[in-house]
């Protein structure tokens, strides 16, 4: 378990303990008692990006912060998330005790579930996590699924990644993810707006990004192939001019590649890596 190095023995024992009662997937997620400080920490967080959201979030993300109607004082149970999105999207909420393996995350999106920490980031650290906890992922992704077209991407990239037997192919499938359903950009108004996961959950990622990211078209063979480090604010995104556009260029590919049709895509990345 990869929890930050700054953070301290008793929280690393809370959130050994939280992790510890995940019920895992396909079954009904156990309620966590969290403690006052959790509940802060979240609070913290959620009132400090909601403001930035305003700024920097696409207008699907910020329908869905009015859809799911959260406390902003109180960190939500998984079943209460799982309640409020069967009506919008059919998906639903499961808990996990920490990272699980690419395949078995998309295989759950295929089937409209969502693989979801429960345990809360290290207080001393709240606008900054080195992993998925349970703030982006209800934060970040929760909102999104609340959107009907948007949810279907979710649930395309699960169905490619099942789709793909090739290991170069699965990880394809997970980077263009990556640069669409967790850090994907549109242009709005005349300014890039964040409708990734990723970005949503980051206070300060969300608020560097549109001066300091370099932004270019959406370009599945790029997506896949460029190489890219998860510890650090991403230098390149791929934006489109509309969600529609996500929903023809992303969402096409992700509904229709093959192995066959990711090694051409590769094939004609590395081509033009050779000539530029």
């Amino acid at each position: 378990m990869n929890v930050s190095c700054a953070a301290p023995p008793e929280y690393v024992r809370r959130r050994s303990a939280i992790s510890g009662q995940a019920a895992g997937p396909r079954r009904p997620p156990t309620d966590i008692e969290y403690t006052e400080i959790e509940h802060r920490t979240w609070e913290h967080v959620v009132h400090a990006l909601v403001p930035v959201w305003a700024r920097h979030g696409a207008l699907v993300a910020n329908e869905g912060l009015d859809r799911l109607g959260l406390d902003r004082t109180r960190i939500p149970q998984l079943r209460d998330i799982t309640g409020r999105l069967s009506a919008w999207s059919g998906f639903s909420f499961e808990a996990v005790p920490g990272l699980v393996g690419k395949e078995q995350f998309f295989a759950a999106l295929a089937e409209r579930r969502f693989l979801s920490t429960q345990y809360v980031r290290w207080e001393g650290s709240p606008l900054y996590t080195p992993e998925p906890d349970v703030i982006h992922e209800v934060v970040g992704h929760a909102h999104l699924l609340t959107n009907g077209d948007l949810a279907e991407l979710h649930r395309l990239a699960g169905d490619a990644m099942k789709r793909v037997t090739d290991p170069a192919s699965r990880q394809f499938v997970a980077d263009v993810f990556w640069f669409s359903g967790e850090f994907g950009v549109v242009r709005e108004a005349g300014s890039w707006k964040a409708y990734g996961a990723g970005l949503l959950s980051s206070f300060g990622e969300l608020g560097w990004f549109a001066t300091g990211a370099t932004v270019t078209p959406l370009d599945i063979a790029e997506m896949g192939t460029v190489p890219y480090d998860i510890s650090t604010y991403q230098p390149r995104l791929f934006g489109a001019s509309s969600i529609d556009e996500v929903l023809d260029v992303v969402g096409g590919f992700f509904a229709s590649c093959t192995d066959a049709s990711i090694a051409r895509l590769r094939r004609g990345a590395e081509r033009r890596k050779v000539t530029t």
